[in-house]
């Protein structure tokens, strides 16, 4: 009896030493397993994962291809997809947008970007492409998350819908449908995409009645 107590007992101490050694890697930044290729953020310490459809994916590339074509040869900033940005590193608030731009008032061209771990940079865009599992409550926390850590301009994308919501402030927004044009105000001067050119190059698939 006195044997299998100790055993339970080294089974839980084991459990236990795992968990603490999530959350370690979790306060850094950092993921338990290096073959797990699942996406993530990490959520005040706790890390939680970002699953993306395969038309969300798809929306979110055609669009930074977009943006990334816009922004050649212009040396004003980088577009990145699905980097992970520390928001907050006091409360360990690290977001991973589906697109995004940092200016070079925020990252210099010609700076070195970290080799491993998070960007520790706020972008002054971030795109977020609606995935089915994705919650009107959790859109709403991410985006007050990032007009409080500093981002200037916010994208909500539809994609069933074929819709976009324009932040430009946590209660500032415009909602684009496909007739519409999307702009890139103050943050992206000279921007300009026609939403029904970008859901036209990604044709959904509708759901049988």
């Amino acid at each position: 009896m006195a044997t299998a107590v100790a055993e339970r007992g080294e089974e839980r101490s084991a459990s236990a030493a795992v968990t603490l050694s999530e959350e370690a890697l979790a306060e850094r930044g950092e993921v338990a397993g290096q073959d797990d290729e699942r996406l993530y953020e990490i959520e005040y310490g706790r890390r939680v994962e970002k699953p993306m459809s395969a038309l969300s994916s798809a929306l979110a590339s055609e669009l930074g291809h977009r943006l990334a074509y816009f922004l050649f040869g212009q040396r004003v900033g980088r577009v990145v997809a699905e980097a992970v940005f520390i928001l907050n590193a006091e409360r360990n608030l690290r977001r991973r947008p589906d697109v995004a731009f940092v200016s070079t008032q925020r990252w210099p061209l010609d700076k070195p970007i970290p080799a491993q771990g998070d960007w520790p940079v706020v972008p002054d865009l971030a795109v977020e492409v609606l995935s089915p599992g994705d919650t009107a409550e959790k859109l709403a926390q991410k985006v007050n998350e990032y007009f409080r850590s500093g981002v200037r301009l916010v994208w909500v994308v539809l994609p069933m819908i074929r819709q976009v919501y324009v932040y430009t402030g946590p209660t500032a927004v415009r909602i684009l449908t496909k007739q519409d044009e999307l702009d890139g105000g103050d943050v992206l001067p000279g921007f300009r995409l026609q939403l029904a050119e970008l859901f036209a190059a990604v044709p959904v698939e509708r759901p049988a009645e």
